[in-house]
């Protein structure tokens, strides 16, 4: 007769328990090709500020457009406008 192994104690949360006989394979998997998804994991501290993926999107945007914004005025003078402005400026 064979030994039986040690059962292992159950240190998972009960959050995490889950009766896999109701599960449906691939569910989303067609709405999700449909519609694309990129999963970005926030920290806690950060997920607190947000109330919604929409509302995560709205900051992403906004910060989107100000690094537009800033970009075009720090952005570095093309090297054709620089040697045009020094001819102008020896002539």
């Amino acid at each position: 007769m064979k030994a039986k192994s040690p059962a292992l104690p159950d240190d998972m949360r009960p959050e995490y328990h889950f009766d896999y006989s109701t599960a449906v394979r691939g569910k989303y998997y067609h709405r999700i090709m449909r519609e694309g998804a990129n999963v970005a994991v926030l920290e806690p501290d950060v997920a607190k500020a947000f109330r919604s993926s929409a509302a995560v999107n709205e900051a992403l945007r906004s910060l989107l457009q100000i690094s537009a914004t800033t970009r075009r005025l720090t952005r570095p003078a093309s090297a054709q406008a620089m040697s045009s402005r020094r001819a102008r400026h020896h002539s």
